[in-house]
């Protein structure tokens, strides 16, 4: 692996996330989530003759790391969204596909990243947009949005209990000035968080901007249900996810086939949802990875194996 590509995205459980999709050497695989190309390199690695791999990327930093694989004739890298994952499948002649893997959240290299506003631990301004073409960033959000449509992220998306007295704070100070850095908005933030979870609020207000930026649930929802589609029977869905709400998401839709989790069973009891799961509980990072990568520590990974027609 590339040394530039390493710093910009350590890749979590690679081994078991790659092992996950069972690579067939001459299958048609997706990794939605190239960043710094660690799985992409590892599923390439796996592949020989006809074997192809498309990578997914929205993000303009990952341009330089996927150039890097620009002669790999078994490698082509999209940007865009993964929401869109049917589409371009369609587009480049594929009807069905052996494996799925999807590294979910923000990356490492999102957060180091000082100018990108991911983190409230460097002054910048507040952006945290993924794709840099967006239109809509965490600062229109933050000067823009009701005080409800605040709350309801905040509690929606940062599971926060005080959301509420969170999105009056910013509607009262923004009407004395505009907020427009991640310093800015700590500082209207540390007097509702206590000395001993401040970073833990910090951190969940920080991530329903984020979500609520990137449109992340939106286009998980699109995108489980496209990969549900797109599976061939026995084909293999490996996924990453880092917070409750992603992966109640994944969870459900490998248990009932929707991100609801309804179950439905067709007249002889039996479940309708297309996936099954290939692991009897979720694989985490072990203490070692933990401490190496602190990313890790809040992963999960789930593999699901498409149901035969």
């Amino acid at each position: 692996m590339c040394a530039k590509c390493e710093e910009y995205h350590v890749p979590v459980l690679l081994q078991a996330a790659v092992d996950g999709l069972n690579v067939q050497p001459g299958g048609i695989y997706v990794d939605l989530t190239f960043g710094g190309g660690g799985h992409s390199r590892e599923i390439l690695r796996r592949l020989k003759g006809t074997g192809h791999l498309y990578s997914f990327d929205q993000d303009q930093d990952v341009l330089l790391n996927a150039a890097e694989l620009e002669g790999e004739k078994n490698f082509t890298f999209i940007r865009s969204n993964f929401r869109f994952l049917k589409n371009w499948m369609l587009y480049y002649g594929h009807e069905q596909v052996d494996g799925i893997l999807a590294d979910l959240g923000v990356s490492s290299h999102h957060l180091d990243e000082e100018g990108r506003g991911f983190s409230f631990r460097f002054d910048a301004p507040l952006d945290m947009r993924m794709n840099q073409r967006a239109s809509l960033d965490a600062k229109r959000i933050v000067e823009e949005y009701s005080e409800e449509q605040l709350s309801d992220i905040l509690y929606l998306y940062g599971e926060l209990k005080n959301s509420r007295r969170i999105a009056s704070a910013i509607v009262k100070a923004r009407q004395q000035k505009p907020i427009t850095t991640t310093t800015e908005l700590v500082e209207v933030l540390k007097p509702l968080t206590g000395y001993d979870r401040e970073k833990k609020d910090l951190a969940r207000v920080f991530q329903a901007l984020r979500i609520e930026v990137n449109g992340e649930m939106v286009a998980l929802r699109q995108m489980l249900v496209a990969a549900s589609e797109l599976l061939k029977p026995a084909g293999r869905l490996s996924i990453l996810t880092y917070h409750s709400l992603e992966d109640r998401m994944v969870k459900n839709m490998v248990k009932a086939g929707n991100v609801e989790g309804k179950v439905e069973t067709d007249l002889f009891g039996r479940s309708d949802a297309p996936l099954e799961a290939v692991n009897r509980s979720i694989i985490t990072p072990d203490a070692e990875e933990q401490n190496n990568n602190p990313r890790s520590r809040s992963a999960k990974l789930r593999v699901a194996e498409k149901r035969g027609s």
